[in-house]
């Protein structure tokens, strides 16, 4: 009897043994790739949360610094007020002063600050300078720390040539602006410096804080400066310039020398309040050597009238608005005596025209004139005139027209300006250090992040 062959198993049965081990095999890869993606979710994660802890201390410090910073622009401020203890809480030591503010709280961190500031008490220009170094520490994390220098200035009423808070307009002929220096070591005891080819400089200035379009027209003017807008490009005429002297000579505008982001104060002036009546106006003023305050309720003068100034005069001049405060008209003129100087104070208009201000001293702070009317456009300020004007005008709500073919020496703000004939204006580059008593800004910023920087630096915070 033959053998029996044995029956064969279908197919699908030889089949699934290999098949339950493929679904192993791809179950235990699908796992795989399931832990391997989990595993890089969670170090995601945590790598994010650590990246945003970091960021958040390193804004914190960055915070802190500025804070630090910014608290002895405070107590500069206040002692330059007269306001006593400014310094009270600070350690001070041969002109320096440092201060430590620890225990801020920033929730899942803690902050300290150390300010050094090396020139507590400045005087006349001197720019002290702050560092502020601040630590930012978290559980767990290295610390973050961050330094900035800032570099304080006095502000100034006269920062720019001729700065308004709307519109400065040249309506003239080829009109110019530059600058010089009266006073380049700014020492009043040394003899002041000209006006001259020599002495010309680059630094004439043009300014306005409106955002508005064409506040600043620069139309057919040569500006060998600067021009600065709150917001809109000047408009420049096709003779008119905006130059330097480092400006290309077939560039008629150097745009290094625009800038759209000016801002400005322009604080109020309030006029004394004491001075000796003046019940009829004598021909001369004041005494040589002296210095004497005066009031009355307006100044006029016409016909050949001369009124003479010496010493130190100031004059204060009580009509309100609407009123004409100031009137020299015809032949008339106020003249200042040689080593002698004006300074006026109004609220009413002034019209200066005839022989106008004729002051034969350098420097222009030697004629200040302040308009102290506090509402936009309630003072009108007219100067006219064809000779030479050394002067200093601060009239921060007037609208000043200068009208003349002369040259203007000095420094104008207003709340508007207006140049038309073909005026020469040069800005006397001193009288951005006029101002003893204005408060401190900013003049210089910068976060210190190189390692030899920073170590140059560090000294300063040593065992404290």
């Amino acid at each position: 009897m033959p053998a029996r062959r044995p029956t064969p198993r279908p197919a699908s049965a030889r089949a699934r043994p290999r098949e339950r081990g493929a679904v192993l095999i791809v179950t235990l890869l699908i796992m795989a790739v399931l832990a391997l993606g989990l595993t890089s979710y969670v170090n995601l994660n945590l790598h994010s949360a650590r990246m945003a802890q970091r960021g958040f201390q390193q804004a914190a410090a960055f915070n802190l610094a500025e804070a630090g910073a910014e608290e002895a622009l405070w107590s500069f401020n206040q002692a330059n007020a007269g306001a006593g203890g400014a310094w009270d809480d600070w350690t001070l030591a041969s002109g320096t002063a440092k201060r430590r503010f620890t225990g801020f709280d920033l929730g899942s961190a803690s902050g300290r600050v150390q300010v050094y500031v090396d020139n507590y008490a400045p005087s006349g220009s001197a720019r002290p300078s702050v560092v502020a170094l601040s630590t930012v520490e978290a559980t767990g994390g290295a610390a973050v720390t961050k330094m900035v220098e800032v570099t304080l200035r006095r502000r100034s009423r006269f920062s720019a040539g001729l700065m308004a808070k709307d519109s400065v307009t040249f309506a003239g002929n080829r009109a110019s602006v530059d600058s010089w220096n009266s006073d380049p070591d700014n020492d009043p005891s040394t003899a002041p410096v000209a006006y001259g080819p020599a002495t010309r400089n680059d630094r004439g200035s043009v300014a306005s804080v409106s955002v508005e379009t064409r506040k600043v027209l620069v139309n057919q003017a040569d500006v060998y400066g600067y021009v600065y807008t709150g917001g809109p490009e000047p408009v420049v005429g096709d003779n008119g310039s905006i130059r330097g002297r480092d400006t290309p000579a077939d560039v008629a505008i150097d745009p290094a020398r625009v800038a759209t982001d000016f801002s400005a104060n322009f604080p109020d002036v309030t006029a004394p309040t004491d001075g000796t009546w003046l019940a009829a106006l004598p021909a001369a003023l004041g005494t040589a050597g002296q210095a004497t305050k005066w009031r009355c309720p307006n100044l006029s003068l016409s016909g050949r009238q001369t009124l003479t100034i010496y010493g130190d005069v100031t004059l204060v001049l009580t009509g309100g608005t609407g009123t004409r405060a100031l009137d020299v008209t015809g032949q008339a003129s106020i003249v200042l005596a040689a080593n002698s100087s004006l300074t006026v104070y109004a609220e009413g208009d002034m019209l200066i025209a005839g022989n106008g201000l004729a002051n034969p001293n350098t420097r222009p702070s030697t004629c200040l004139i302040y308009g102290t009317n506090t509402r936009a456009g309630g003072q009108r300020i007219q100067i006219a005139g064809n000779g030479a004007l050394r002067a200093a005008l601060y009239a921060p709500n007037a609208d000043i027209t200068i009208n003349g073919n002369g040259d203007i020496y000095g420094g104008a703000v207003g709340n508007t300006i207006t140049l038309t004939g073909q005026a020469d204006f040069h800005y006397d580059e001193s009288l951005e250090n006029l101002d003893a008593g204005m408060p401190f800004g900013v003049d210089q910023w910068r976060e210190i992040t190189s390692g030899d920087a920073r170590a140059a630096q560090m000294s300063k915070f040593a065992g404290w």
